[in-house]
Parts: structure tokens; C-alpha cells; sequence
């Protein structure tokens, strides 16, 4: 009953991060074609870093205390950076240098979604065992 609630909770926090990064790859493409505002869309990114980086952390600390420790080393590299970006002050979009860093910022949150696709991909099917 146990492991049916953790593998829930782990499917919703996947699906919030799913949304979120999907959502700022959504305002960074409409930036790229001149249909947002830099100052609509780095306000409507920033906005939702934070609960990414809360979600992505909450992520790794329940695989870590319940001994999922492939899953835990595989989030980990993931929350590290976010920890870093967070030190470095790096974790919000200048909106002065939103054009400069798009194609880099676009990158990384292509390879933030598919990290967040192997997740929630394996949180499907783990639980259908």
C-alpha cells in the first residue's frame, strides 16, 4: 500500500515538473517567433523556477529515504545543478540577456524534459508491475 502511495506521489511531482518545463519551452519558442514579450515571458518562466527547483529536490529526498538509490543517483546530478544555478544566482531569466542566452536556455530545457520524460516513463510502468 506503501510503495502505491509513493509511486502516486512520485507520478504527480513528474507531472508538475512535466508541465513546467513544457510551459517555459512554450514562452521561450513564442519569445523566439515575436509573439511574447520578453518581460511577459521571463516574468511567466521565473515565475515557476523555484517550484521546479522545490519539486525536483523533493523528488531526490523521497528517493533517497525510501531506498530507491538507482533512481536517486540518476536525480541527483539534476538537483545539483538546480542547487548550483541557485548559489550562483543563475536560476532566473534576465530579461535583458533573454535573447542572448534563448537557444542555450531552450537547450537545457529540452534536456530537463527528457530527464522528466525517463522519469515519469518509469514511474508508469514501475507501478504497473
Amino acid at each position: 500500500m506503501w510503495n502505491l502511495i509513493f509511486w502516486i506521489i512520485c507520478l504527480l511531482i513528474n507531472f508538475g515538473l512535466l508541465a513546467i518545463v513544457f510551459y517555459a519551452l512554450l514562452c521561450l519558442t513564442d519569445l523566439e517567433v515575436d509573439q511574447m514579450d520578453p518581460f511577459v515571458a521571463t516574468a511567466n518562466i521565473n515565475r515557476w523556477i523555484l517550484l521546479e527547483f522545490a519539486l525536483q529536490a523533493a523528488l531526490s529526498i523521497l528517493l533517497l529515504f525510501t531506498g530507491h538509490w538507482i533512481l536517486f543517483l540518476v536525480a541527483v546530478p539534476l538537483t545539483c545543478y538546480h542547487a548550483m544555478l541557485f548559489i550562483r544566482r543563475q536560476h532566473l531569466i534576465d530579461v535583458t540577456e533573454v535573447f542572448r542566452n534563448l537557444n542555450t536556455d531552450k537547450k537545457c530545457r529540452m534536456i530537463k524534459l527528457g530527464v522528466y520524460m525517463i522519469f515519469f516513463t518509469i514511474c508508469v510502468f514501475r507501478n504497473s508491475n
